[in-house]
């Protein structure tokens, strides 16, 4: 209960230079075992040092005001936490047991000048250098609570949850938005994750350019219900194997209530293929009560991940077995066209898939109907 725990205050940010971090360092020290570290409403609080925090148990903290990480790319290219799964780095790293962050504030990753800067690049290109910091990242953490606040411009993935146990998101908001047309966010997802068991995410709005919630290698137990996305690459699984030798999985997903609009995908499956792929599996994945409006492909079967020709996957067929996903689907203005399907139980999927499957509904004819065809 917030009013039995001990309270603590910091400073705010007099101007968007004017670093806190060590202050806020203090406050999660001092919080320990039983506090509770409040940012205040209308005030904001600059991060502007790569800082350790330390490893927390039974904190709170409520963010009511702005934490906001300021935008030195030079800075930030040279002091960043890395994790070698896909050239990740982060900001900071919150790990411990029984952490709470809730309130009406927002995390702000002030991510304009990476769009600017990662113009015309591709996150997944060998050769690219252009890290850019994860706003929200945990390891090594259990228990962990977020809800109410609003994750904003984060200049790559919004939230990474990495070996953690029990993460849960409630009624929280994110967005990623550029003021400059040539320079549109890029990997700005809404939820990845990496060894983790226990994921929920109830009652949440995600306004980004690309998944909304993309559940990565080994992770499993996931509940989704009531997400709203939109404009984004759809609720994905995966991607899984990418890495040669290396066995990933996906299990027990139940995905309830989702609502996808004006995206490039509905519900998709990723997995590699090609010569240095990985192998793995996904099972028993649900999704239920979904609704797919002005979307391009409302659902995709991909196991010839990521750029990989048709030559090329059929030399080198993804190893990834998909087993045990249902689906059922009412999906509206597919393809950018009028019409309606209704799609139930459509997917069984019980064999090792190796191609691309995408299921589109377009109106070709004209009289308001939509018809579906698989293309693979």
């Amino acid at each position: 209960i917030e009013d039995d725990r001990r309270k603590i205050t910091i400073r705010a940010s007099e101007d968007d230079t004017d670093d806190i971090s060590a202050d806020f360092v203090w406050a999660l020290e001092q919080a320990q075992n039983g506090g509770l570290v409040h940012l205040e409403e209308g005030k904001t609080y600059i991060i502007g040092k790569k800082i350790d925090l330390p490893v927390l148990n039974d904190v709170y903290v409520k963010l009511d005001g702005t934490l906001k990480f300021t935008d030195d790319v030079a800075y930030w290219q040279s002091n960043y936490f890395y994790y070698p799964f896909q050239k990740s780095i982060t900001f900071m790293v919150w790990s411990g047991k029984d952490i709470r962050i809730y309130g009406k504030g927002t995390m702000d990753g002030n991510g304009q000048a990476w769009y600017n800067g990662f113009a015309g690049r591709e996150i997944l290109d060998s050769s690219n250098t252009y890290y850019r910091p994860i706003l929200f990242l945990t390891d090594n953490a259990t228990n962990v609570d977020v809800e109410g606040i609003t994750f904003l411009n984060s200049p790559c993935w919004t939230t990474f949850l990495v070996r953690t146990k029990d993460v849960s998101f409630d009624n929280v908001y994110i967005e990623a938005f550029s003021n400059n047309a040539s320079a549109l966010p890029k990997n700005t997802d809404g939820f990845d994750s990496l060894n983790v068991d226990g994921l929920t995410v109830t009652n949440t709005r995600v306004n980004v350019g690309d998944d909304c919630f993309s559940p990565k290698p080994n992770t499993t137990n996931i509940y989704v219900e009531n997400l709203w996305c939109n404009g984004t690459h759809g609720v994905s699984m995966g991607s899984i194997g990418q890495y040669p030798g290396v066995k990933d999985y996906i299990s027990n997903a139940y995905l309830k209530n989702i609502t996808l609009l004006n995206g490039q995908n509905g519900a998709r499956l990723k997995a590699w293929a090609g010569p240095t792929a990985g192998y793995g599996y996904m099972d028993n994945i649900t999704y239920e009560n979904v609704h797919i409006e002005n979307t391009d492909a409302p659902i995709v079967l991909d196991q010839c991940y990521f750029n990989i020709n048709e030559t090329t996957c059929a030399a080198y067929p993804s190893n990834v077995n998909i087993t045990n996903d249902r689906s059922d689907f009412c999906s509206e203005s597919q393809n950018r066209t009028d019409g309606r399907v209704c799609l139930h139980n459509i997917i069984e999927v019980n064999s090792l898939l190796r191609s691309r499957a995408v299921l589109h509904a377009r109106n070709t004819s004209g009289d308001g109907l939509s018809r579906c065809a698989v293309q693979s």
